[in-house]
């Protein structure tokens, strides 16, 4: 068992939100943002944050009213962490025929109950994958990721023909939603128009002439690189 696995879960779910909270993992979260990403109360919070401060080595920075940030323990044990999940992701959708929006809740319980040893199998099974099925990067084993040169749907310009990279996220019903218009990492859309009244955005879907317009709350989501 590494040091990592000796973290209580809370711990580690309190890590892993902080990276996913903050720019590129480098910058700060609020305490606000934390309680509402774990769905506890902010107090709790507070309590969690002054305990990872002041762990050996200490795994945040944490400044009252001044948000929180990993130090570089806090960053590499949630990397780790993040890695097994999005390794779990992917098996059970390319291995166990999982679709793509039933396996955030599964990674989440099966994450904490395989031990990074089992997860570095599991990468070795599945090729060293850079993605997983929502396009997320995975971690590579040294807990680099890999680049992506990508821009929000929602930027893209009329006439431009785009390829879907990566989805920012893992509500069931917006990812079948999603899946039914057969917009899903590798998918190529085509920008008919843009309404900059109510922001919408006209597009098709690879060989389908199918008009769809997609609101602003989605477009921004969806992550994506020009061709």
């Amino acid at each position: 068992m590494t040091q990592d696995e000796h973290l209580s879960e809370a711990i580690q779910d309190y890590l892993k939100a902080i990276y996913e909270l903050s720019p590129m993992g480098g910058g700060s979260t609020s305490t606000n943002q934390l309680a509402d990403r774990l769905s506890v109360a902010p107090a709790s919070v507070t309590g969690m944050l002054k305990r990872l401060a002041t762990m050996d080595p200490p795994l945040i920075d944490y400044q009252k009213h001044r948000g929180v940030q990993l130090t570089d323990a806090g960053k590499q044990v949630s990397l780790r962490i993040i890695r097994k999940h999005r390794l779990i992701e992917l098996f059970l959708v390319q291995t166990l025929g999982y679709s793509w929006d039933e396996v955030h809740e599964e990674a989440e319980r099966l994450e904490h109950a395989v031990s990074f040893r089992f997860s570095e199998r599991l990468a070795r099974f599945l090729g060293e994958p850079d993605f997983d099925p929502h396009g997320d990067p995975i971690p590579n084993r040294d807990l680099h990721l890999p680049a992506m040169q990508t821009i929000p749907l929602s930027e893209a310009r009329e006439g431009q023909q785009v390829k879907v990279r990566r989805v920012l996220s893992s509500d069931p019903a917006l990812l079948r939603y999603l899946g039914k218009l057969g917009i899903r990492p590798g998918a190529r859309l085509s920008v008919l128009s843009r309404v900059p009244f109510d922001r919408t955005i006209h597009i098709t879907v690879e060989d389908d002439e199918t008009e769809r317009v997609l609101g602003s709350e989605i477009s921004v989501l969806l992550q994506v690189e020009t061709l």
